[in-house]
């Protein structure tokens, strides 16, 4: 099991820079900072996105450095990494967006980066706890554990008895092999704050690696009476009851086979529940359905490092949810002036229909008549797209996007396609979509560039 640190220390920096009297008076600036307090990041990037908009001449670092931190908690760590760049590039000093930055780049998987810009932080603040536990947490993805554990003994120094930071040090420990401290430090954590899964269950992989499979399975079983959707876990508890030689359940009690089987019913891919569940199959005598599983396992195995990524064409019900949203804003004009609006709603009708390809032939129409028509030319790209023409829809998209450059949805459209043909600009698509409001693009950004 590879334990994961679910730590985000990058709140604890949202609100340390004090704002000045006239930042006071900027009504989208202080809309944006509540919504960020109360989590709701979207509406604040919005509003952060307005303000910066409306103070071009003279831009605030803090309307940056928050619309990061609105970015940083959407999942759109690159399109945070370029605000920080900007607060910055406006305040050289601001260590905040050092820490924020740096943690942005951890995300990405990017530590070496994000070490430089912890160091930087540490230089301008040398008394700032969260600077050592980001870069420790950095230092622990590079294998370097002892320096790592360097810089959480130094952040518990200056933030004493801060569960996330004992959590990583035990982590850290735990790599090292020095199980016996690592359980202390988890067993310090969890005493801090008891229902944290990811504590319970790093305690008890360090429990497994001294062979108390007793201990450990306590462990788990806390952690599935919390999250029981944990396919991982349910695994886990299994590998503890068969190394206790409780195959089968008994007494109402689940036995490794019973949690094997639930592991798979989470997550029909799981193949070390394959395995185990085969292996499990074997010691009570069913040696055919143990094949079975074993031969799935390999079959599974040769794929493992598959991923699935969404298609250009995609789903009927998001491409319709656009459409139909679209479709709201246009207002109906006079035929005499706006005959290319009967062949774009002829358009979208024939695209309802399931015909793109007839529709594309409006779509075309719609144009010749009005050549600065946006949104004849996003619908087009989205036709083509669904024919499986991706590099004209692209072109579509762009069309679009020089006609208006604040079309959300166009920018979403070919991100999406990027990403299907493996274009990795498509998340700074994806990154101006949501920026623009259309938080939709926050999902995907999720899912499938980090």
């Amino acid at each position: 099991m590879k334990f994961k640190v679910g730590f985000l220390a990058f709140a604890l920096l949202a609100f340390q820079f004090p704002l000045s009297a006239q930042t006071a008076e900027i009504n989208h600036l202080e809309i944006g900072l509540n919504q960020n307090k109360t989590g709701n990041y979207a509406d604040a990037l919005r509003n952060f996105s307005l303000e910066i908009e409306k103070n071009a001449a003279n831009p605030n670092p803090i309307a940056f450095y928050n619309r990061g931190f609105a970015k940083y908690n959407l999942k759109d760590f690159q399109g945070a990494i370029l605000d920080f760049n900007k607060a910055l590039e406006l305040k050289p000093n601001y260590f905040e967006a050092f820490i924020a930055r740096g943690q942005s780049f951890s995300k990405q998987d990017n530590h070496p980066l994000a070490i430089q810009d912890y160091n930087e932080a540490i230089r301008l603040n040398p008394l700032e706890g969260t600077a050592y536990l980001s870069r420790g947490i950095s230092k622990n993805k590079l294998e370097n554990y002892r320096g790592a554990i360097t810089d959480f003994n130094k952040s518990l120094e200056l933030l004493p008895d801060y569960a996330p930071t004992l959590a990583v040090r035990a982590d850290s420990k735990s790599k090292l092999g020095e199980y016996a401290g690592s359980i202390e430090d988890y067993n310090k954590a969890i005493e801090i704050t008891p229902k944290r899964t990811n504590y319970l269950s790093g305690r008890a992989f360090a429990k497994m690696k001294i062979a108390d499979f007793k201990g450990a399975l306590a462990d788990f079983t806390e952690v599935l009476k919390l999250s029981p959707e944990k396919s991982e876990e349910w695994y886990y508890a299994g590998l503890c009851k068969a190394q206790l030689e409780n195959y089968r359940g008994e007494n109402g009690e689940k036995g490794a086979l019973e949690d094997f089987n639930k592991a798979l019913e989470l997550d029909p891919e799981n193949i070390e529940a394959m395995y185990g569940r085969g292996f499990v199959k074997a010691k009570l005598g069913d040696q055919r359905a143990a094949m079975e599983d074993y031969t799935k396992a390999i079959e599974f195995g040769n794929n493992e490092n598959a991923k699935i990524l969404y298609t250009a064409k995609l789903g009927k019900i998001q491409l319709d949810e656009i459409r139909n949203g679209l479709v709201d804003r246009t207002k109906m004009t006079d035929m005499s002036s706006g005959r290319a609006e009967v062949f774009f709603h002829r358009g979208l009708a024939k695209v309802k229909s399931g015909d793109p390809k007839s529709a594309i032939d409006d779509y075309n129409r719609a144009i010749s008549f009005h050549p600065t028509y946006a949104d004849a030319y996003f619908q087009r790209g989205i036709a083509k797209s669904s024919l499986g023409d991706q590099r004209n829809a692209i072109q579509d998209c762009n069309n679009a996007i020089e006609l208006n450059d604040k079309f959300a949805e166009a920018y979403f459209i070919r991100g999406i396609i990027k990403l299907a043909l493996n274009d990795s600009t498509g998340c700074l698509d994806l990154s101006k979509a949501g920026e623009l409001g259309y938080a939709g693009a926050y999902n995907v950004i999720r899912d499938y560039c980090n």
